[in-house]
């Protein structure tokens, strides 16, 4: 069997009276890429920064890199790239420079050989002398990578790496992470886009602290055992203001079309079958897509976070 990069049990991080990541557990085998999914504030990143090392969890146990994550934080720290959700880097240091930083606090032997080694790997060579606050945004997001990559990691964090970059910037990226992945680094990437998503070998799902789903997006699509149908025409806007507000029911628009979603099929067509007469609007069932879901899971997660909510006022 592949050995895990990442072997989590029960993670559980606290700030006050507020769980911010309940009860989280993830097996992420080694070379592999793994999407890290979630609406904001779902302790994507807080999870993240427990992995590597920088937060020490209030519960649960494990390892990353067979590494106790309770114990041995520091040694994490040395073998892990986490890339953070903003460009942290000087500004006014030029990409060069950034990196020779970096490689100095990383102690790498040959350093000047291992910065203009990255520089050309991730496409930087030409524009090693540009500051780095000049850059656009997928040149600094290729700067952040170099420098989490610089001391050859066997794990990558990236918390949201490709928020704010043009589509040519983030197909590049992925291609560079495809490629760290078939030399045996693993990735475990947060992002909020559904065809980042389908580029990784598996997904992970979370919200309001808690891991909803694990598994390939095949997997992920086929348990959620959702029914879905596609309403087309000038009338879908009223259709979705109709069905707003009915329990279990979720409604989407994608450019012309509404998606309408639920788990009890049979309440779905009842609530469906009275506005289906409308002449405007063509109705067909289709197979859900992975944002289906995603919209399913966190109405449903958020039903049972108001519901827990009550029961503790009660």
């Amino acid at each position: 069997m592949t050995p895990l990069a990442i072997d989590v049990e029960g993670l559980t991080k606290r700030f006050g009276a507020r769980t911010v990541v309940d009860d989280v557990s993830l097996k992420v085998p080694t070379g592999e890429v793994w999407g890290f999914l979630g609406p904001n504030g779902s302790g994507k990143t807080t999870t993240i920064r427990m992995l590597c090392g920088l937060l020490q969890p209030d519960g649960g146990h494990g390892t990353c890199l067979g590494l106790d994550v309770l114990t041995q934080s520091e040694a994490i720290k040395r073998q892990v790239g986490y890339m953070t959700q903003r460009f942290s880097f000087y500004e006014d240091l030029t990409v060069r420079e950034n990196l020779d930083f970096v490689a100095r606090l990383y102690a790498l032997s040959n350093r000047r050989t291992q910065v203009e080694r990255t520089m050309e790997r991730v496409g930087l060579a030409k524009r090693h002398d540009q500051l780095a606050g000049s850059l656009s945004g997928g040149w600094k997001q290729r700067l952040a990578l170099a420098a989490c990559m610089m001391h050859a990691p066997r794990l990558l964090l990236l918390d949201e790496p490709t928020a704010g970059v043009d589509p040519q910037a983030r197909r590049e990226f992925w291609e560079q992470i495809h490629a760290l992945a078939r030399e045996g680094v693993t990735v475990l990437v947060s992002t909020h886009y559904m065809d980042e998503a389908e580029r990784c070998d598996r997904i992970a799902y979370i919200a309001y602290g808690k891991l909803l789903a694990v598994g390939m997006v095949e997997e992920v699509i086929a348990g959620a055992r959702l029914s879905t149908w596609i309403a087309t025409g000038p009338g879908r806007n009223e259709i979705a203001a109709k069905l707003a507000g009915i329990p279990a029911i979720g409604t989407a628009v994608f450019g012309p079309s509404l998606h309408v979603s639920s788990g009890d099929p049979l309440a779905l067509r009842h609530a469906i079958e009275p506005l289906m007469g409308d002449p405007r609007v063509t109705w067909r069932e289709t197979t859900p897509t992975l944002e289906d879901v995603f919209i399913h899971l966190i109405a449903d997660a958020g039903a049972a976070q108001a519901r827990d909510a009550q029961d503790r006022a009660a």
